[in-house]
């Protein structure tokens, strides 16, 4: 079998020499061992960096043939860095694993997922086995997303990023997807094709920084919700009947408190009342806002990344 591995990056220069070489490792062995190809390859995917990556991953294939790399004409974000890699990718190889550049995904989970593929998994998702090394605001943050996925009925692997491998059957498919709006570990699911899980323990991020501060996580947090769910909207309705008939209570007090000639005794209430509806009326129309944002941004149908350079 031909295996690509697919690695976006996005200003990693201080980590793709020492991803570099632990992949070359890995790839060798896998040859060595007849596991995969000679032709497999190691496809890294420069997102629009401001830094030396693309330089360095043109000098990584100039060495050794084993690199690759893709790159876009600008800044697309990580899912659409990932999707240009994993299209690209699926012209020349049988399967296409997807893995983080500051190997954070154990490279030794490659293994196990090369097996149930053989096995006849479609899709293989890695899952990490817990979340120890976290910070207890990073762990307790992520399982709040996933159980509120879950809650508004999105099909989500538990605990799985985008460390997953695919094959060609599945990409071909995947390539119909058409969406600007794009959330990958909510559309791999919808593929069906028999899938399997493995499990792997998350490490320490090699060198440089995060590329995922709180403010990129929320707002991953919130396409992911609104791209494959409409149940906030149908709560804001729910809400909505709510106060309608909490209201009729209200104008009920009010008309009693009127005729009782007591009118000063409501007002806290009533100033908390306007209060609290108008801040309830201004999240809900910043819901539907987001919501047909995302309808905006569809029917432009813009591209969802545009490459600049392939190395052959």
């Amino acid at each position: 079998m031909i295996l690509y591995l697919v690695i976006p990056a996005f200003n990693e220069e201080e980590v793709l020499d020492i991803t570099s070489k632990a992949l070359k490792e890995k790839m060798n062995s896998l040859i060595k061992d007849k596991k995969i190809s000679k032709e497999s390859k190691v496809m890294f995917v420069d997102d629009g960096s401001k830094d030396k990556t693309w330089s360095i991953i043109e000098s990584l294939h100039e060495k050794d043939k084993l690199f690759t790399g893709v790159k876009l004409s600008g800044n697309r974000g990580h899912q659409f860095a990932l999707l240009a890699g994993l299209m690209e990718a699926k012209k020349y190889a049988d399967a296409v694993i997807s893995m983080d550049a500051d190997l954070q995904d154990d490279i030794n989970v490659i293994d196990k997922m090369i097996d149930e593929y053989k096995s006849g998994s479609q899709i293989v998702y890695g899952v990490r086995s817990s979340r120890k090394k976290d910070t207890f605001f990073k762990r307790n943050t992520a399982q709040m997303f996933y159980k509120l996925m879950q809650f508004l009925g999105v099909n989500i692997v538990y605990n799985h990023a985008d460390c997953r491998l695919m094959s060609k059957r599945t990409l071909d498919e995947l390539e119909n997807f058409k969406e600007v709006n794009l959330f990958l570990r909510g559309i791999v699911p919808l593929l069906g094709f028999k899938s399997s899980i493995v499990y792997y323990e998350r490490g320490k991020r090699e060198a440089g920084t995060s590329k995922y501060p709180l403010k990129k996580m929320l707002a991953f947090a919130a396409d992911g919700i609104t791209s494959f769910s409409v149940k906030p909207l149908r709560l804001i309705l729910a809400i909505g009947i709510i106060i309608l008939i909490v209201s009729i209570f209200i104008m009920l007090y009010a008309l009693v408190v009127k005729i009782l000639g007591h009118t000063v005794a409501g007002w806290t209430f009533l100033t908390i009342s306007i209060w609290f509806i108008g801040g309830l009326q201004m999240i809900s129309i910043g819901v539907i806002g987001e919501y047909v944002g995302k309808i905006y941004n569809e029917t432009k149908a813009r591209p969802r990344y545009i490459i600049e350079k392939v190395l052959k």
